[in-house]
């Protein structure tokens, strides 16, 4: 759902493609389309995101699935984060997948939009990211989407030394 309250569509494997808030009935395909990619079944993980990012009515915190034919076929989640490394409010996206056979057809970037413009709706005009350095096809698809490389240089240690 776009800020306003409209869906946005694109064309999807077979159908219409609509962005939406997330729903709980929606966590076991969203868990599915993450294990697919990842080869891990998080059921805990997604529960509480689900409370955090999609149970609430909060715009700073938003969880969007995309569906096509009735089935969620990809998600996305994001959130406003305040003065973090002394930066300004803005958006993070943190979480962003579309089941392998409904890429290359504009969902990634449908749900990105509808992200946005919620995230814009909340006063940031800026949007982050991470991601490893060796996943390209992620990579690729920020890049698409006019996102480059930014004043913060990632650090991390291993605790257990």
């Amino acid at each position: 759902m776009s800020a306003g309250g409209t869906d946005r569509r694109a064309r999807g494997k077979t159908g219409e493609v609509s962005v939406r808030k997330a729903r709980r009935t929606d966590l076991e395909r969203v868990i599915g389309i993450d294990a697919t990619v990842t080869g891990i079944e998080k059921d805990d993980y997604w529960h509480s995101v689900f409370h955090r990012y999609g149970a609430g009515s909060r715009p700073e915190r938003q969880f969007l699935v995309a569906e096509c034919d009735g089935q969620v076929v990809g998600f996305v989640i994001g959130e406003v984060r305040d003065w973090e490394f002394g930066a300004p409010p803005c958006g993070w996206v943190f979480a962003i997948d579309v089941q392998p056979e409904y890429r290359q057809r504009g969902v990634a970037s449908r749900m990105l939009d509808v992200l946005c413009e919620g995230l814009r709706a909340s006063g940031v005009r800026k949007l982050r990211t991470m991601l490893s350095r060796d996943n390209v096809l992620i990579l690729s698809f920020f890049r698409s989407q006019g996102m480059r490389t930014g004043p913060f240089i990632p650090l991390e240690m291993d605790l257990d030394d």
